[in-house]
């Protein structure tokens, strides 16, 4: 026992004395180790994930090119920047004309106070400085360099100018983008080779969006900023909070804005030693970055591409054979979707530009422009009335011109007669849908008598007819997902109670194409309406250029609600709308008749009218059609819309479009079906 005492008397002594070493002889130099040095850790930005159609067909990628960067120390002062910036020129090319053109006057009285800056101080003694705060001063110093002083910069002045002011955006310990437009191999090489000469600069690849596709949905997919925008001031808080840095490119619209947080990607965390002075004496990878998820769309590339072939050309055939009737004639939109799902197949718009006389992809209008729908929802018309017990499967009216007060006469296209509920579908009864909405109001009489006032609250009447509507995601969100989406004009009260009726007719309120689809689809899918959605799923990013790596997420069928009305009520204007297409004297049979594939829908004609100044020019037709297939068995619903057609230039032009876009869909689907067989054969 002595012993061992005495071991640990020996174990406790050397310790003791260890650290009295530690504390007394050596911690004046180990807090001086201590001062010397900090760890900072910032954070490298890695490639965005890419973007997949269904089909695994490639939308958008990245490409690889070369890039010179700048990584400043903490603390790096002009100066030194400036010694930098005059030795890079020496390897990379900076004469670009966009890049000297953004120097301003500004950056050429910076470049110049460096190399006088004694000179300009003793300016500065003259002037009374003693309430200008830092930045005022610096101001008042540079408004001292006159204009003939900064005039005669050379070419290779201006360049260094142009290489400084790239360098004077980065910050501390963060890459900022030199060059990485048409950086050659031989100056990618010269940079790589001469780095010891370059503090901060370093030669890399950076990465850029590619869309193989040309502009096959480019306005649906959006757009990145550039480094040099980095992060849009009104979003710069939340960004920041999320581990970004300024300079991050970020999705500025579309899908890559919506889906910003799958597609930014695991930067890659590094930890720099550094002296207190700034200098950067060592540094570590700590977490390895990976490229953002990857997008798998809906869309099938391949029929999506038919699609915008199908609007481009009937739009440009209908200005061709009335071009003086159809000036007013410069969009078509198309939506395509698959009703069971809200899986998004097709989204297609085309703009005319005037002054360019130009032909322009303009998906995006398909979910953002709004107009009145016409006929179209006639379904919603008859359902509200089933649903508010104003009419019943059967019920029957006359159908007759109806003379309000005032003379002003409401009527269908032709005069019918006695209609019920399929053939008022079937045919496009204006005169039904106004009875309709009259029930709804309160006023039973039928037939209206001639010069009548209508015995209807109009404010409770419009509220109702809205209610109804939104049900079907007329006038209300679709929920999509995507970040600029219009839910249309939602019309007041009027003061005119005919406008009650043009509601039911759809000439009052305005909805997009995109609402238009699910409307359909709502019909389609026997009273569920579903959000529709791009997004198919999202995948981990593998190595492979070939293959799309392991699931990451699934984009599930959101089941929005179910309108009101009876499966037998729903089945019935589901009739209707077979009629429609598929029985001689529907308004939508020439188009559809002969088909193979079952089709339902809805014709629609909306009158408008252009103005300029308060005077009317000329009045137009929107020309509407929606419709899904197989009626039995719905799996695409669609939507489309030609607004601003001259009276009676249209020549069926949103049939043409809706029955192409229909044959395209069943053909391209064959060919899929084939494709899959002979590779199972296989």
């Amino acid at each position: 026992m002595n012993i061992l005492f005495f071991a640990i008397f020996l174990l406790f002594s050397a310790l003791i004395l260890q650290l009295g070493v530690v504390q007394i002889l050596n911690g004046e130099s180990y807090q001086e180790e201590i001062e010397r040095t900090n760890l900072d850790t910032t954070s490298v930005p890695v490639p965005r994930g890419k973007i997949y159609d269904r089909n695994g067909n490639i939308i958008v990628d990245n490409e690889a090119m070369y890039s010179i960067t700048y990584t400043p120390p903490k603390g790096v002062q002009a100066k030194d920047r400036l010694k930098v910036a005059e030795t890079l020129v020496n390897f990379i090319d900076m004469s670009d004309k966009k890049k000297i053109d953004r120097i301003t006057d500004r950056d050429k009285r910076e470049y110049y106070l460096l190399f006088h800056q004694e000179e300009i101080e003793e300016r500065l003694e003259e002037v009374d400085t003693e309430e200008m705060d830092a930045s005022e001063e610096y101001a008042a110093t540079l408004d001292l360099i006159t204009d003939e002083e900064i005039a005669d910069f050379s070419d290779e002045e201006l360049e260094i100018i142009a290489t400084k002011k790239e360098l004077d955006k980065a910050y501390a310990l963060t890459p900022q983008v030199v060059k990485n437009e048409s950086v050659t191999a031989e100056e990618y090489a010269a940079v790589a080779e001469h780095l010891d000469e370059l503090p901060g600069i370093n030669a890399t690849t950076d990465w850029n969006r590619v869309y193989p596709n040309g502009d096959t949905l480019s306005t649906i997919l959006g757009r990145i900023s550039t480094q040099e925008q980095g992060i849009p001031a009104e979003d710069l808080s939340a960004y920041l909070t999320k581990g970004y840095s300024r300079n991050d490119r970020v999705g500025r619209s579309g899908l890559e804005e919506q889906y910003e947080d799958f597609l930014r990607g695991r930067k890659e965390q590094i930890q720099y030693t550094t002296r207190q002075n700034g200098t950067i004496i060592g540094s570590e990878t700590i977490v390895e970055g990976e490229r953002g998820k990857d997008l798998v769309l809906t869309t099938d590339l391949e029929f999506q591409q038919e699609v915008d072939k199908i609007v481009l050309e009937e739009l440009k055939a209908a200005k061709a054979k009335n071009p003086y009737d159809n000036r007013y004639l410069t969009n078509a939109y198309a939506v395509v979707m698959n009703p069971k799902t809200g899986e998004l197949l097709a989204v297609s718009g085309v703009n005319y530009d005037k002054e360019k006389n130009e032909y322009n992809n303009a998906s995006y209008m398909a979910l953002s422009n709004a107009t009145e729908p016409g006929s179209s929802i006639k379904g919603a018309t008859i359902l509200a009335g089933y649903d508010a017990e104003v009419i019943s499967p059967g019920t029957t009216f006359y159908d007759a011109p109806i003379t309000l007060a005032g003379g002003l006469t409401k009527k269908s296209v032709s005069s019918m007669g006695s209609v019920d509920d399929l053939n008022a579908l079937k045919r496009s009864s204006n005169v039904y849908m106004f009875y309709v909405a009259l029930r709804l109001g309160g006023d039973y009489r039928h037939p209206l008598p001639n010069n009548a006032t209508l015995n209807i609250n109009k404010a409770e009447t419009l509220q109702t007819l809205q209610n109804y509507f939104n049900q079907f995601g007329l006038g209300a969100s679709t929920g999509i997902d995507f970040p600029d989406e219009s839910t249309g004009v939602r019309g007041q009260t009027p003061e005119n109670p005919g406008n009650i009726l043009d509601f039911a007719i759809g000439q009052y309120d305005t909805y997009t194409t995109l609402q238009l689809a699910q409307y359909v689809s709502t019909i389609a899918n026997d009273g569920y309406r579903v959000q529709p959605h791009f997004l198919k799923e999202a995948r981990d990013p593998i190595a492979s250029l070939d293959e799309l790596g392991p699931l990451y997420y699934t984009k599930n069928t959101t089941v929005m609600n179910r309108i009101n009305m009876t499966n037998d009520e729903i089945s019935r204007v589901q009739e209707g709308f077979r009629r429609v297409f598929q029985e001689s004297g529907g308004t939508g049979y020439s188009y559809f008749g002969k088909k193979s594939y079952n089709p339902a829908g809805k014709t629609g004609t909306a009158q408008t009218s252009v103005y300029e100044d308060g005077q009317k020019l000329a009045d137009l037709n929107n020309l509407t059609m929606v419709g899904y297939a197989p009626f039995d068995d719905p799996e695409v619903a669609f939507a489309v819309v030609v607004p601003s057609v001259g009276i009676g230039a249209g020549d069926g032009v949103n049939g043409k479009i809706a029955s192409r876009i229909l044959d395209a869909y069943f053909d391209i689907k064959e060919d899929h079906d084939e494709e899959a067989a002979d590779s199972s054969d296989e």
